[in-house]
This record gives C-alpha cells, sequence and structure tokens, in this order.
C-alpha cells in the first residue's frame, strides 16, 4: 500500500510568510512510492520507519531551502545562470527552487546549494551565515533529515 499527501505549510521567518506544499510519499508492504523507480532508486531522501519507509521529494527540500533563504535578509531572490547565453536572472518565486540544488549524502544528510542574488549595500558574509544557519534549522525541523552543509553561490548583486 502506498500513500501519497501533499501538507500545505506556512511559516513565519524574518517577517515574512512563507508558503510551500510538502509532498510526502510513504509505502508499506515492499511496493514503491511514487518517488521511487523500479529498480528502487528514489528521487529523494528514503528514511526508513517502523513499518516502512518514507520517501520526501527533492521537491520538498527545494521549496523549504529556497523559501526560507528568499526570506532572510539582503536577499534579492533566487538565480539561475541561463545555459543559452550564460547571463544570471532572478528567478520569480513560483520557480524559485531552480536555484536550489539537493544532494543526498550516504549517511543520510543532505548538502544544499543555493545560488542567489542579494542586495547591494550588505555585508555578505553576514547574509551568507544568517542563510546557512536558517536553511538547515528550517530543513532539519520540517523534514528530520540532518543537513551536513549549505554552500552559498552569489551569483550577482542588485543595484535595483
Amino acid at each position: 500500500m502506498t500513500f501519497y499527501g501533499r501538507l500545505g505549510v506556512c511559516a513565519l521567518s524574518g517577517g515574512k510568510l512563507a508558503k510551500f506544499t510538502l509532498h510526502l510519499y510513504i509505502e508499506w508492504g515492499g511496493h514503491k512510492g511514487a518517488a521511487c523507480s523500479a529498480e528502487g532508486k528514489c528521487s529523494g531522501m528514503k528514511i526508513q520507519m517502523e513499518k516502512g519507509n518514507l520517501v520526501i521529494s527533492n521537491d520538498v527540500f527545494n521549496q523549504i531551502a529556497g523559501a526560507v533563504a528568499t526570506s532572510c535578509f539582503g536577499v534579492k531572490g533566487m538565480a539561475v545562470r541561463s545555459k543559452t547565453d550564460g547571463l544570471v536572472h532572478l528567478l520569480r518565486r513560483e520557480s524559485m527552487a531552480k536555484g536550489v540544488k539537493v544532494t543526498a549524502n550516504e549517511d543520510g544528510s543532505v548538502t544544499i546549494d543555493l545560488h542567489i542574488i542579494v542586495d547591494s549595500g550588505v555585508n555578505i558574509a553576514a547574509i551568507s551565515n544568517s542563510i546557512t544557519n536558517e536553511v538547515a534549522y528550517k530543513v532539519k525541523q520540517l523534514t528530520g533529515v540532518e543537513v551536513s552543509s549549505v554552500e552559498i553561490f552569489v551569483d550577482s548583486i542588485s543595484f535595483s
């Protein structure tokens, strides 16, 4: 038996309301959830539970990390580098997960890479430290998965 559920979550961080949806896949009795292929490869974090497995999709980690990062002071938004012209583009709120890369580690933790655009005149080191701590805390709090590292890539500075 497989259960798929969506859970809408609202979090207040830095005075801003962030909304995102958690997609959870739970499998019982050896049946593969929607996030797993027939070979048992999962496109997310697979967690062994008492009566089955919990698979948290990579999209969940992307949405959490993107929402938390953009709610931090001094962050203009998430960034993506265009493959056609090589320029850095500011992502809209609905596609901010493109600026996030999540890698599952052998020890059950995740590594998160964030590509951001910062406002001009802010201390980039202080912003990076704040984002790292906030993202690691929120991911652990909402998913129960440890974050081994959060890598911040400042792709551009916004002067507007």
